[in-house]
C-alpha cells in the first residue's frame, strides 16, 4: 500500500510493527474510501491481503448503508474522535453477521485520511448481557410478588405460633422457638428486600451532581463498612450533571462500594477508586429499534482485590449469584435493576488484584418545554 509520511524509515517500520502487533484490526481509508493501510488483523477481518486491499475501497466489503460510513465521514468533517458500539457491517463478503464496535479518527496531520479500528467483541456482548441481566431482574419482579402474597401470610403464622409455645416451652425447647422466630424474621426481610424488583412506578429523575452522590456514600462508608480502607477519587470536575433519581443512586454506588469494601478486607495495601470521566462519541443501540442512546457520562468504582471468581464472573448481576457465605445474591441484581431503569448500562471486568464495576449514563439536558422534557424521559426511560 502506499504510504506518505516525512518520518524515518526506521521510525515508520517501527510504527507499522505497532500497528501489526495490535489484537484488533486497523485500517487507513481516504476520502474515496480507498485502504491506504491495513495491519495483520485488518486483512483477516477483510480476509484480503494487504496488496487486493490497496486496489479496493471500503463500499467493496460493507453494505453502502452502514454506519461505518457516516462515522467516518463525521470524523473527517470535525477532525475528531468517535466511539460507537454495536455497528452492524454484515455482509457476504465478510462472512454473515458481523456486529463490532468502531473506533473512529482523523488525521490531524492529513485530513483526508481517517483512522478505523474495529473491535469485534466488546460492548457487543456485553450489551447482550445486560439484557440478561434485565430479563433475570423481571423474573425476580414476579417471584417477589408471589413471595410478597404466598409467604408472608404463613411466615406470620408460623412466628406467632412459636411465641405462643415460647411461653410454656422449657429453656432448651425455648432455644428452638427463639430459632424459629428468627428465622421467620430473616424470610421476611429477604422477601422485603425483593419486593423493591416489583416497583414498577415511573422514575422521578432531575440533573443530579455525581460527585455530590459519590461524596455522600464515601461519606457513609468512611463512618462504617470502609473506616480503614484508603478511598482515593479521580474525579472530572467539570462533568455535567447525570439525568438521574438522587437516592437510587446513592443506593447503587453504596452497594458497589460495600462490595469493594468487603473485597479488599484484610489487605494490608486495600484501596478503592472512585472515577468519573466524559465518554463523547459514546453511543449503544436500543434493542429492537433503530435509535441510539448517547450515555457520554463514565463512573465506575475499582477495587484492587482477589478479583471475580471467573465460574461467576458472566452471572455477577444475576439474582441469588453471590460468594458471600450469608449473602442472598440480590444486590448487584438491584444495581442492575436500578441501572437499566435509567436507560443505562453496568458492566463488570475482573481479574486477581483488579475489579472495576462501570457505569455508563446519560447526561441531563435543559429542557425548558414540559412536553420536550416528557419526551426526553421517555426517550431515556
Amino acid at each position: 500500500m502506499s504510504h506518505s509520511s516525512e518520518t524515518g524509515p526506521f521510525m515508520l517500520d517501527q510504527a507499522f510493527q505497532i500497528l501489526n502487533a495490535l489484537p484488533h484490526p486497523v485500517i487507513v481509508v481516504d476520502e474515496a474510501g480507498r485502504f491506504r493501510f491495513a495491519n495483520s488483523d485488518a486483512e483477516q477481518f477483510f480476509s484480503a491481503g494487504s496488496a487486493y486491499l490497496a486496489r479496493k475501497t471500503l463500499q467493496d466489503f460493507v453494505p453502502g448503508d452502514s454506519p461505518m460510513f457516516s462515522l467516518v465521514e463525521q470524523a473527517r468533517a470535525e477532525a475528531a474522535r468517535i466511539s460507537e458500539y454495536r455497528v452492524d457491517v454484515s455482509s457476504p463478503r465478510l462472512g454473515g453477521e458481523r456486529l463490532v464496535d468502531l473506533y473512529v479518527s482523523a488525521m490531524p496531520e492529513a485530513p483526508e485520511l481517517v483512522v478505523v479500528m474495529i473491535q469485534q467483541r466488546s460492548i457487543a456482548e456485553k450489551m447482550d448481557r445486560q439484557l440478561t441481566h434485565r430479563s433475570a431482574a423481571r423474573t425476580v419482579t414476579g417471584l417477589a410478588a408471589m413471595l410478597a402474597h404466598e409467604i408472608r401470610n404463613p411466615l406470620s403464622g408460623i412466628k406467632g405460633a412459636a411465641q405462643l409455645l415460647a411461653a410454656s416451652a422449657s429453656d432448651e425447647d425455648r432455644t428452638l422457638t427463639r430459632l424459629i422466630q428468627e428465622e421467620s424474621d430473616r424470610i421476611v426481610k429477604l422477601v422485603d428486600r425483593m419486593e423493591v424488583f416489583s416497583d414498577q412506578r415511573p422514575i422521578e429523575r432531575s440533573a443530579v451532581n455525581i460527585h455530590s452522590v459519590l461524596e455522600h456514600v464515601k461519606t457513609l462508608g468512611k463512618n462504617g463498612f470502609a473506616r480503614d480502607i484508603k478511598i482515593l477519587e479521580l474525579y472530572d470536575p467539570s462533568l455535567p450533571p447525570v439525568f438521574a433519581n438522587r437516592d437510587q443512586l446513592v443506593q447503587v454506588f453504596l452497594n458497589l462500594l460495600k462490595n469493594a469494601a468487603e473485597a479488599v478486607k484484610g489487605r494490608e495495601d486495600a484501596e478503592i477508586r472512585l472515577t468519573t470521566a466524559f465518554r463523547p462519541g459514546v453511543r449503544l443501540s436500543v434493542p429492537g429499534t433503530r435509535d441510539r442512546v448517547t450515555l457520554p457520562l463514565e463512573f465506575a468504582v475499582e477495587d484492587n482485590g482477589d478479583g471475580v471468581p471467573e465460574d461467576i464472573r458472566e452471572h455477577i448481576f444475576d439474582p441469588f449469584v453471590t460468594t458471600k457465605p450469608s449473602g442472598s445474591g440480590l444486590g448487584l441484581a438491584l444495581v442492575a435493576k436500578i441501572v437499566g431503569d435509567h436507560g443505562g448500562v453496568i458492566e463488570c471486568e475482573s481479574q486477581p488484584g483488579h475489579t472495576v464495576f462501570r457505569i455508563l449514563m446519560p447526561a441531563w439536558r435543559e429542557l425548558s418545554d414540559p412536553d420536550a422534557l416528557r419526551d426526553a424521559t421517555d426517550e431515556q426511560g
